[in-house]
């Protein structure tokens, strides 16, 4: 893959992770951990989602320059510009989806089901273009190589302290818990796994030793297990779109 290839598939990546965590939002059963703050400050304040997910990502990438110091690297400057496009993609989807209130408990469900899907497609898709971690995954990285701590745990305990500090918000702002249901569990659950099952079916290890999006998928199908594994496949994508 050449480098606008990978900057394309980061940015369509952005896309659907936008359009995943809109999703997730408009199913009404509770947001994404990383949702979570922006989504409370919105429900107060009456700033945009996207406004608010800009300004956060710009204190954590605050947060990493204060943890590495002269090793922050020069490239991660770029999450700058790559958040603005992520705050930008989610305003507006958002807007497009602003008359949409689904109001049966299974409708909420599937718009919850189809927004982790596409979440996790538009995770596998940035790590494939391997340009640039948004701030997020970027500070847990931070946090992980500076202590030498593993990269999973730091993740989990970064997403429960965003979830803590939204109950924590939501408390004294509202005196109730809001944006915090099963589904901010259902997502936390369910779509690391999606982004794992679409890196593993979706890309491959070149010479180089780095992931390239794999376009053509006919190799692996001349057995029906692997054949599930790309209709499986197929069916995310389409979920993907048609919740769009």
């Amino acid at each position: 893959m050449s480098l606008l290839q990978r900057y394309i598939l980061f940015i369509f990546g952005l896309f659907l992770t936008s359009l995943g965590l809109c999703l997730i939002i408009k199913g009404g059963l509770g947001t994404s951990p990383i949702s979570s703050l922006p989504y409370i400050l919105n429900l107060k304040y009456h700033l945009s989602l996207g406004t608010l997910m800009f300004i956060l990502n710009i204190i954590l990438m605050s947060i990493q320059l204060l943890i590495l110091k002269r090793n922050f690297s020069y490239i991660q400057i770029l999450q700058i510009p790559m958040s603005f496009i992520f705050s930008a993609f989610i305003d507006l989807i958002m807007f497009v989806l602003s008359s949409y209130v689904p109001e049966i408990y299974i409708l909420k469900l599937l718009t919850l089901l189809l927004g982790c899907s596409a979440l996790g497609l538009g995770v596998a898709l940035q790590i494939i273009g391997n340009v640039v971690m948004l701030p997020g995954e970027a500070t847990v990285n931070a946090i992980a190589t500076h202590w030498k701590f593993d990269f999973g745990k730091v993740k989990t305990c970064f997403d429960i302290s965003m979830v803590i500090l939204c109950g924590i918000l939501s408390i004294i702002y509202f005196a109730s818990i809001e944006g915090l249901r099963e589904g901010t569990v259902i997502s936390a659950l369910f779509v690391g796994f999606i982004a794992r099952f679409c890196i593993k079916h979706l890309s491959s290890v070149n010479r180089q030793g780095i992931l390239a999006f794999r376009a053509t998928l006919h190799a692996q199908c001349y057995t029906s297990h692997n054949y599930l594994h790309l209709k499986s496949a197929i069916l995310i994508v389409t979920f993907s779109a048609l919740g769009f």
